[in-house]
């Protein structure tokens, strides 16, 4: 079956994980919203044999489908990557297109060394960052107040608007130690922030979201109920927005941000972009 020009398969090739070409890959991806990208990541392509394999995918689909497929690679053994290079496909050499402009720049060859960028990473870096994961999920939905002092940040908002996934992702990619209170009908009644985070209003970072989408996000957990309401999400969202605008706590809408963009702005807006773990 031949793929339409405005779908295209890309295939997301490494001798490692494959993480960062397939970063990579979807920050450059975006730019093209009208095309549909199925996205295939093939890690661990570390010999000849493997890269072999590789080629009949990429060829198979290029016949199956009647249009070249789209390759992210940053593949760095050099008689692996040109074995891949023989497939049918539109190539994007991610070390190749930065690599050897420096090596000509600053006049010396790199190690060409396969998983480097990991590696780089210290023992006392890495034991931060399983920390703080541990920190982050045992601190989850106000579920465990006594280490609140310990957090590097602490996430408010409704239920649903984002805290979870932001504060693992910061606890995975930075490192950072964040905790995720909830705020809810009682705490709006009551008009005041819970008694358990008033001591770390420093520490307090509000996201928010429009209704619309809150009552769509939580007609998925929990269909048809009052909790899940349009009407029950408007009064939660307004009521936590006036109570964060009266404390003075900083927030941000989450409705059409990434995660990667709520991480960033959260890392720039506590001060936390220079504690990161890297």
């Amino acid at each position: 079956m031949s793929a339409t020009a405005l779908e295209r398969t890309v295939f997301i090739i490494s001798d490692g994980t494959g993480i960062t070409a397939e970063t990579f890959s979807h920050s450059v991806l975006s730019q093209f919203e009208s095309v549909s990208f199925k996205q295939v990541r093939v890690p661990f392509i570390d010999t000849v044999e493997k890269a072999d394999g590789v080629v009949q995918r990429i060829n198979r689909c290029a016949l199956d489908q009647g249009v070249q497929p789209i390759v992210f690679t940053t593949l760095v053994n050099p008689d692996v990557l040109a074995r891949v290079k023989l497939a049918n496909a539109l190539f994007l050499d991610l070390f190749g297109a930065f690599v050897e402009p420096l090596e000509v720049n600053l006049g010396i060859k790199s190690s060409h060394s396969i998983g480097k960028s990991h590696k780089g990473v210290s023992s006392t870096q890495y034991r931060n960052r399983i920390e703080a994961i541990n920190f982050s999920l045992a601190h989850d939905d106000g579920q465990f107040i006594t280490g609140l002092a310990q957090a590097d940040v602490i996430l408010v908002g409704v239920s649903r608007c984002g805290k979870t996934p932001t504060s693992l992702y910061l606890a995975m990619q930075y490192g950072v130690k964040a905790a995720n209170f909830p705020l809810i009908p009682e705490d709006f009644e009551r008009g005041g922030l819970p008694s358990t985070v008033m001591p770390f209003r420093s520490k307090l970072f509000g996201l928010t979201i429009q209704p619309e989408r809150l009552t769509e996000v939580r007609n998925e957990r929990r269909p048809e109920s009052k909790y899940a309401s349009l009407e029950q999400c408007r009064y939660e969202v307004a009521e936590a927005e006036r109570l964060m605008r009266r404390e003075s706590i900083p927030m941000l809408s989450t409705t059409t941000k990434s995660i990667e963009e709520i991480s960033t702005t959260v890392l720039q807006e506590v001060g936390l972009d220079k504690h990161t773990a890297y």
